[in-house]
């Protein structure tokens, strides 16, 4: 008796901790749009380094989603989910190279919520025309070219 009331407390407690990681991360095409693409152009606010994702937030003062260009009068705070930040760090997005101030350009993919202003960043493109990937590979986002590791089809 004894023997399986451990055994089943056991499998209740693995069972647990399974799960764990599944809720607390998403799939691409759960949260973000794919026939959304953005398109940002602004200055950068507010960095979160944390995991499971690292967001940039930016001062939008051009914005593009789905291919049309928005008349922005004031700018529009937006966030923006990158990869995580080692994965941002082996890229080579740093503290140092994004820094509040930074003027880039973001193109990725809006919130399956439209009226959020938020979106998964794809790329970013600093003024001197450096293009760094941020997005995390193997997500589910769109086979866009952005992502280095992608194999051809």
């Amino acid at each position: 008796m004894t023997k399986t009331v451990f055994v089943v407390l056991g499998t209740v407690v693995l069972g647990a901790i399974a799960v764990v990681p599944l809720v607390a991360h998403h799939a691409f095409g759960g949260e973000f749009d794919p026939n959304r693409p953005i398109l940002l152009r602004g200055a950068v606010t507010k960095i979160e380094w944390v995991n499971p994702h690292a967001w940039i937030h930016l001062a939008a003062t051009e914005v593009t989603v789905a291919g049309e260009k928005k008349t922005v009068s004031a700018p529009e705070a937006w966030a923006v989910e990158g990869g995580t930040p080692n994965t941002l760090l082996r890229r080579g997005i740093n503290r140092d190279s994004l820094t509040i101030g930074t003027e880039i350009i973001v193109d990725g993919y809006q919130t399956r919520d439209h009226s959020l202003l938020r979106g998964n960043g794809r790329n970013i493109t600093f003024a001197d025309g450096r293009k760094l990937f941020m997005g995390s590979s193997g997500t589910g986002a769109p086979r866009d070219g952005a992502d280095p590791t992608e194999q051809p089809r």
